[in-house]
């Protein structure tokens, strides 16, 4: 037998094996499949029964039902209390499997449950009305030795708050007039807390919101944005937009920590970063920690409404910080310069390219009021270090930039140098 004809042969007999194997993997994924699917059906078929007992039992204990948006609980108990709730309360529950789709361990069964919302019980905490229910959903089953270990169920969310008058019907005038007073609530708060961003430079744009006027700078940055500053909370979802629209979000870049600038950063799941001196207020109190106690200095009615902006408005809390950036780094195409003073670890951002300076709140243009100013150095009570903030100033301003963006109201634009120099010389 020549080599030739030998290596052929040992090469059909691997295919016929690897088929072979194929096969009975195949073979043992219909088996499992038709498993799965059998323990699906027995265990619904409890439920329409009102067999709590046999429907609990069919349970891996420790087993996860996650019912996305009502609950998320472990088997047994969790799961003999969420069953037992739903047939406490829709005492003529019919269950109805409407089709079933199998593959390995896991089954999807799209249902159908009706019923009467009669109590006694209460569903998802809402007392029972007596109205008609008609609900559909898919849950996904996991199986696994015969149990089930999970079911991940996804319930038609609308439907049960309509039918028992909670919401308005679909298409119904009702619902067009909640849908009318929700969007008009929308934009009396977009006009609020901050609209559209603005292109304001190459590449970066900025969302304006109050209150305060602050500042989000978003940078064009790999296909989506980087932020600098996340401005108040109550600007989070402007912000969020905003940034959709440039293609996302991929991190924030924090001017320092204080709490009307990393007010927005927790709503936005991104990363954050900020230099490592700003790390124990942005982590923690939001500058509060160096600021007068119960910022005493602040005439009156400054401090009291100052104290409810901090809490309401401003600040949405700690954020975790992710990395650090400091002195000559580059972010999306700028250059860190630590501007320190206002903040021990404020940072500006500044592009030699058309000397644009981005620079937080290195000064004010706005006033104690809120109200259109020349710029100056930031409000003595909430400096860091007053003189620091103030050779800021002089830092910044020997850099010529062409156009210096605060991080509140306007920018300053023209010989930036000598409007930032005698703001540094000005008595306060």
């Amino acid at each position: 037998m020549s080599q030739e004809n030998g290596e052929s042969r040992a090469s059909a007999k691997v295919q016929e094996a690897a088929a072979s194997v194929q096969e009975a993997a195949g073979r043992r994924k219909r088996i499992s499949g038709s498993k799965a699917e059998a323990v699906a059906r027995r265990y619904f078929e409890a439920i329409a029964a009102r067999d709590l007992d046999a429907a609990v039992e069919m349970w891996t204990p420790g087993g996860r039902e996650n019912v996305r948006g009502q609950v998320d609980v472990r088997a047994p108990e969790g799961v003999r209390d969420f069953i037992g709730g739903l047939l406490d309360a829709v005492p003529d529950l019919n269950f109805e499997i409407v089709s079933t789709t199998t593959e390995g361990e896991r089954c999807a069964v799209q249902y159908r449950i009706t019923g009467t919302f009669a109590g006694p019980g209460s569903l998802n905490g809402i007392a029972p009305t007596g109205d008609r229910v008609e609900l559909e959903g898919i849950d996904l089953i996991t199986v696994r030795d015969g149990l089930i270990e999970s079911n991940d169920a996804f319930p038609d969310s609308l439907a049960f708050p309509r039918q028992i008058g909670m919401m308005p019907a679909a298409g119904t005038v009702a619902e067009r007039r909640l849908a009318g007073a929700f969007n008009a609530r929308t934009r009396v708060r977009d006009r609020f807390v901050g609209g559209e961003a603005e292109l304001v430079a190459a590449g970066v744009w900025v969302v304006q919101g109050q209150p305060g006027r602050c500042n989000v700078f978003l940078i064009e940055d790999e296909g989506g944005v980087t932020l600098f500053d996340a401005g108040a909370r109550t600007m989070a979802h402007a912000v969020a937009r905003a940034g959709a629209k440039l293609g996302g979000i991929r991190r924030v870049v924090l001017g320092h920590g204080h709490t009307d600038h990393r007010g927005s950063a927790p709503a936005l799941g991104v990363p954050v970063l900020c230099h490592p001196d700003e790390v124990e207020d942005a982590e923690g109190s939001g500058g509060f920690r160096y600021w007068p106690q119960g910022l005493r200095g602040l005439g009156f009615p400054h401090r009291r409404a100052h104290l409810l902006m901090h809490r309401f408005f401003w600040d949405g809390g700690p954020v975790k910080i992710a990395a650090t950036v400091s002195e000559g780094d580059e972010v999306a195409g700028f250059r860190v310069v630590a501007i320190p003073g206002h903040a021990p670890g404020q940072i500006a951002l500044w592009r030699e390219s058309d000397r644009l300076a981005l620079v937080s709140d290195c000064f004010y243009t706005l006033d104690i009021w809120g109200r259109d100013s020349e710029p100056h150095v930031p409000f003595p009570l909430y400096n860091y270090d007053t003189d620091a903030a103030r050779a800021s100033m002089r830092k910044l301003a020997v850099l010529e930039p062409a156009a210096a963006w605060p991080g509140h109201a306007h920018a300053v634009t023209g010989d930036v140098r000598s409007v930032l120099e005698r703001a540094a010389d000005a008595p306060l």
